[in-house]
């Protein structure tokens, strides 16, 4: 079974005229223990589907599955426990807090689980210890290299111990030498026999990764199983000369990209079909009233 299933998974924003399909009728099912890159340019979808699995947002429409069970009416304090203490979140900003220590940081969120202060600063020193920063655990973030600072922020996603680790573009503001140590703290993760997820414009960092999803315009376009420790073939073939730094860029990797991967077009043009008739049906809708967890 399963850990994570999506069953024709859709998310729009805004109403009427101004409605903006995210995500469109999205279907993904990850086994646990799998390490799925998730690529595509930008606004693609990446970033609104791994917000959906990690319990921060809702679908608009479809189902949400997680460990069998559906999450998809949760109520707000139950939804927020189960992505408490079954969700890790790695960001490219890391969002530590500035006047608290290392340790301090890596423990707070074992703080809204009530455990009390030694045992939380003991459980964060194990996982400092973990991700090689013992020796930091009394630092403050700024007096941390930038690639010391994103595995603060990963120690902190591990101490409540969580099945699935979402990290969104994790290395995307670190240097090539601390991305490695990054990434090689997400495959000794993936060791121990966590789910991880990661959003990603490099195909270098497919290597770590065991499947690739592709995404374009809220769709997922090519599935890709690939080897531990090689670079995937559909990246390795679109994505390696393309910087996805602008929209040009973004357009000429697509391009590229419906090149590469054989009824690409067809899909694309199924799925501005599928759009349309989204933003037909949303005139009638009710704008969907944003749940805070």
């Amino acid at each position: 079974m399963p850990i994570i299933e999506l069953r024709d998974v859709s998310k729009l924003y805004g109403f009427g005229d101004a409605t903006t399909v995210a995500l469109d009728e999205v279907s993904l099912a990850i086994e646990e223990g799998e390490f799925v890159a998730i690529m595509g340019p930008s606004g693609s979808g990446k970033s609104t589907l791994m917000n959906i699995i990690g319990l921060l947002d809702r679908a608009t429409h479809g189902n949400y599955l997680l460990n069998g069970r559906s999450v998809d009416r949760l109520r707000p304090a139950r939804r927020a426990k189960v992505r408490r203490d079954t969700v890790g979140f790695v960001f490219q900003t890391f969002n530590l807090l500035p006047r608290l220590t290392v340790l301090e940081n890596v423990a707070l969120p074992l703080a809204y689980r009530g455990v009390s202060l030694n045992k939380r600063l003991k459980m964060a020193e194990n996982i400092l210890e973990r991700v090689g920063l013992q020796e930091r655990e009394y630092y403050y973030p700024g007096q941390l290299s930038s690639g010391q600072t994103q595995s603060a922020s990963i120690a902190r996603a591990l101490v409540n111990n969580p099945k699935i680790i979402i990290a969104d573009e994790p290395t995307g503001n670190l240097d090539s030498a601390s991305s490695r140590l990054v990434m090689e703290l997400f495959a000794d993760i993936h060791r121990t026999g966590s789910t991880v997820l990661l959003v990603t414009h490099n195909p270098e960092l497919t290597r770590y990764a065991s499947r690739v999803v592709y995404m374009h315009d809220g769709v997922i376009i090519h599935d890709e199983k690939t080897a531990l420790g090689e670079v995937a073939q559909t990246a390795r073939q679109v994505m390696y000369t393309i910087p996805t730094t602008t929209m040009e860029d973004d357009l000429a990797g697509v391009s590229a990209l419906m090149q590469a991967i054989p009824g690409l077009k067809n899909r694309s043009k199924k799925s501005k079909k599928q759009k349309k008739t989204a933003k037909k049906h949303s005139h009638n809708r009710p704008p969907r009233k944003k749940v805070k967890a």
